[in-house]
């Protein structure tokens, strides 16, 4: 098939282009900075608020996949611009070139919507995608990592000292990247379900505590190392702190810490995708594993 990602320069993003140039797909891939050629992939320069790139991003693509989004804003309005007014510019785009085939990649915290401004604007986005008339299907990833990820290299690197600091008690569910890229290309299929939400995870019942998650992460790297529950008050203190220190630029905001400190974000076994469609192939030992190797050979650990 032709298809048009956006977000391809991203980590999730950038393994699902891999993964569809290998499968033998042509795409076409969003990018704000001037890419060096790749073959498989032809690259259309401009951002969401483009409406000409979008076009061309589009024209003669089979189906996309909207990778791209915003994951961390000093307020609503940053989550608002990346996550709606953009979903809603690339389903015009859709629409116009007569596209029908939309795989829209939002986030658990979409079920939360009230819990943070993040997680209001994934629920905003989907409910754009569900009226738009379109061939929709919406991915909610749990935790994603792999090769690549920076967001769980500090987790990777406290493991590594034997100390795992996260959020009071909870559960979360995990899935790798290069798992999740399969399903999104799966979805992508003529024959695909259509009009459906899924919510994939490593196939592990009930995700994990965090207490298993640190020693995973530690196992991974041939260490030992023990959970660290922080009080969600402190977290709250950190986003403060953060936010004096760096302003615009904190990493833990404010909204961040509302959503760490939610005691449940596994995926729902009611939306789990169906054998026959998908399933995990990367049990998250050994992608845990397979990453702590990466990064050491990068130099990142």
């Amino acid at each position: 098939m032709k298809l048009a990602i956006t977000g391809a320069t991203g980590f999730v993003g950038g393994r699902l282009l891999t993964m569809a140039v290998a499968q033998g797909h042509e795409v076409i891939a969003l990018t704000r900075r001037s890419q060096g050629e790749r073959h498989g992939v032809t690259w259309v320069q401009g951002a969401l608020d483009n409406r000409q790139a979008l076009q061309r991003l589009v024209d003669e693509a089979d189906a996309l996949i909207h990778v791209a989004g915003v994951i961390s804003a000093p307020d609503l309005a940053g989550f608002e611009a990346g996550n709606v007014t953009g979903t809603l510019a690339v389903l015009a785009a859709a629409t116009s070139a007569g596209l029908r085939r939309f795989v829209h990649v939002s986030s658990l915290a979409a079920r939360e919507s009230a819990l943070s401004n993040y997680g209001a604007s994934k629920a905003r986005a989907e409910e754009l995608v569900k009226s738009s008339g379109l061939d929709w299907a919406i991915v909610r990833p749990p935790a994603v990592y792999g090769p690549g990820d920076r967001e769980t290299l500090e987790l990777f690197k406290a493991a590594r000292l034997g100390l795992v600091p996260l959020p009071p008690a909870g559960r979360l569910s995990l899935i790798h990247a290069d798992d999740l890229s399969r399903l999104l290309l799966a979805l992508c299929a003529p024959e695909a379900p259509s009009r459906i939400v899924y919510e994939p995870d490593d196939g592990r019942e009930g995700g994990w505590s965090h207490r298993e998650f640190a020693a995973a992460l530690a196992s991974a790297q041939d260490r030992r190392a023990l959970a660290l529950a922080i009080p969600a008050g402190l977290i709250r203190m950190g986003a403060s702190v953060d936010r004096w220190l760096r302003g615009s630029k904190a990493k833990l905001t404010h909204d961040r810490a509302a959503y760490f400190c939610h005691p449940d974000w596994t995926a729902s076994a009611d939306n789990r995708p169906p054998a026959t469609l998908w399933q995990p192939a990367i049990k998250t030992e050994e992608g845990l594993e397979q990453t702590a190797d990466w990064y050491c050979r990068m130099g990142w650990l």
